[in-house]
């Protein structure tokens, strides 16, 4: 048993809630609110902690039951292909070097450090105000994680910009809206967030005037051609083991899959070239015997929409396409571009008998499932290293006091004594602080990827729609069988009685 944490914590949680409620309302209307506060503090003391949560479990949103899943897909990079943190120092290094040679920025930006510590994917950066800032699930930005460059800007300031902390779903980014938002999603962002950071920090002081949406684009373009030149790509191959994590796990899921009689396919924005160059180092030489259908330079998520544009078979050999139009997709050749309506139409794979694995929430997973009906897995590495932190006693101890003081703070509420309001405003500082603390563990300024203070973020909202499944690694489903039904946590509504909570057996 994996464990439910959250579930645990809510468990104990609301156990020491109907003791306080009892133990407050028999003291009548004069009660001792610090003599409450007390006994509540010893109660958590002696709670006993929920267990860990297995780092590589896989988490369900939707119930999924594999037995009847008969066509396995997969996106390349950061799905089939894992890598290592270097990849991010070269992403953001020829990034620079692009920034001075293409748009003659300062030659001093080449002296900027990378800081993997900084940003973390799924932010949200104003391209008109040049903030880069976390959104939770309600359009809501979280306060204390809003940066100008490298500093963080004060509350009071961002509640003037914005007029509060909302951000209406028209100036989201443009899945649903038309910006300034636009969020930093794939597993390429950091370096990218961390280059407009550094750049604007540089300006700032040494005094140079700049427009934020300048900043935005150029660094923007210079990253992005840094992946469509195929410098990136060449950069990798002359040093595969450098980027690339080899292990024979991966071989092993796909051997898995076939041997149990499920179809394969690969589809992928990347050149063939390049995912060749990957896929036989991580797989093997014979890596294509093991696809039914493999292409290359999808363009996703335009392959997903549009119906136009039709497969071209690519010869390997001359790096060329053919010119006759494709009439069925065969195994053993490589397909370019495409569409998905060709594709189903050409296979017959259709609806919930497809379940696709890929990192990117937008590209890879919300329109095979909002439009296609396709099963959706998200690989999503930086979970492992969150469940760690939670896994933690002194994360525990305070994701624990603080869910209880939170209570002991709405309860005090009905009290309007002087003493009270003193109290209240003590319990709230200390609740900013546990709030601080947790979100810290993760990640000093941004928290964590899932959550802002008690809300899911805009990013966990999205993998929450989108994607059936998630894990950290592709490898993790070697741990259940090519039949095994994954079942999502039951969690109470606010509305429901908490006793559903209390006999969650997760």
């Amino acid at each position: 048993m994996n464990g439910c944490v959250f579930c645990r914590f809510r468990n104990s949680y609301l156990f020491l809630e109907r003791c306080s409620r009892k133990f407050a309302s028999s003291l009548g209307s004069n009660v001792n609110w610090k003599e409450v506060y007390s006994k509540k503090k010893n109660a958590v003391k002696g709670v006993e902690l929920p267990g860990d949560v297995k780092p590589s479990a896989v988490f369900a949103n939707n119930e999924t039951c594999l037995a009847d899943i008969s066509v396995y897909g997969f996106d390349y990079d950061y799905t089939l292909a894992s890598y290592s943190p270097d990849l991010h120092f070269l992403l953001y290094h020829l990034g620079q070097q692009a920034l001075v040679d293409r748009f003659k920025y300062p030659v001093n930006i080449l002296e900027l450090e990378y800081n993997p510590e900084f940003a973390l994917r799924g932010l949200h950066y104003d391209i008109r105000k040049g903030l880069l800032m976390k959104i939770d699930s309600f359009h809501n930005i979280q306060l204390g994680s809003v940066y100008r460059g490298l500093k963080a800007v004060q509350d009071e300031e961002v509640v003037s910009l914005y007029d509060g902390t909302h951000i209406a779903i028209q100036d989201m980014n443009t899945f649903y809206g038309t910006g300034p938002m636009h969020q930093m999603v794939d597993l390429f962002a950091p370096p990218e967030m961390n280059l407009i950071s550094n750049v604007t920090q540089f300006f700032i002081e040494n005094n140079i005037p700049y427009d934020p949406e300048y900043v935005f684009y150029d660094v923007r373009t210079a990253v992005q051609s840094v992946h469509s030149s195929g410098l990136l790509g060449e950069k990798i191959m002359e040093n595969i083991g450098q980027y690339l994590k080899k292990g024979p796990e991966v071989r092993q899921v796909l051997e898995r899959l076939s041997g149990a009689g499920k179809k394969i396919f690969l589809i992928t924005n990347s050149g063939f070239t390049f995912v060749d160059a990957g896929m036989k180092y991580v797989v093997g030489e014979d890596w294509m015997e093991l696809f039914d259908v493999v292409i290359a330079n999808a363009r996703k998520p335009k392959f997903f929409n549009e119906s136009t544009r039709p497969f071209r078979v690519y010869d390997p050999k001359t790096r060329s396409d053919f010119w006759d139009r494709v009439q069925c997709l065969e195994k053993g050749k490589v397909y370019q571009q495409g569409n998905f309506y060709l594709l189903r139409q050409m296979t017959g794979w259709n609806g919930s008998k497809v379940l696709y694995f890929g990192d990117h929430v937008y590209s890879d997973l919300a329109d095979p499932s909002l439009k296609h009906g396709w099963r959706t897995g998200a690989i999503i590495p930086e979970l492992e290293n969150e469940i760690v932190k939670i896994n933690s006693p002194d994360f525990k101890s305070a994701v624990h006091w603080l869910n209880v003081l939170q209570e002991l703070i709405e309860e005090i509420q009905c009290d309007s004594s002087p003493e009270s309001r003193i109290l209240t405003q003590q319990w709230l500082n200390e609740r900013n602080q546990l709030r601080q603390f947790t979100k810290t563990q993760f990640n000093p300024y941004f928290g964590s990827l899932f959550r802002t203070y008690h809300n899911p973020t805009y990013f966990s909202r999205r993998l929450s729609r989108f994607a059936d499944l998630y894990t950290s690694d592709l490898v993790n489903l070697l741990q259940y069988s090519v039949n095994h039904t994954f079942y999502p946590r039951r969690l109470a509504l606010p509305h429901e009685p908490h006793s559903y909570v209390g006999n969650c057996t997760c």
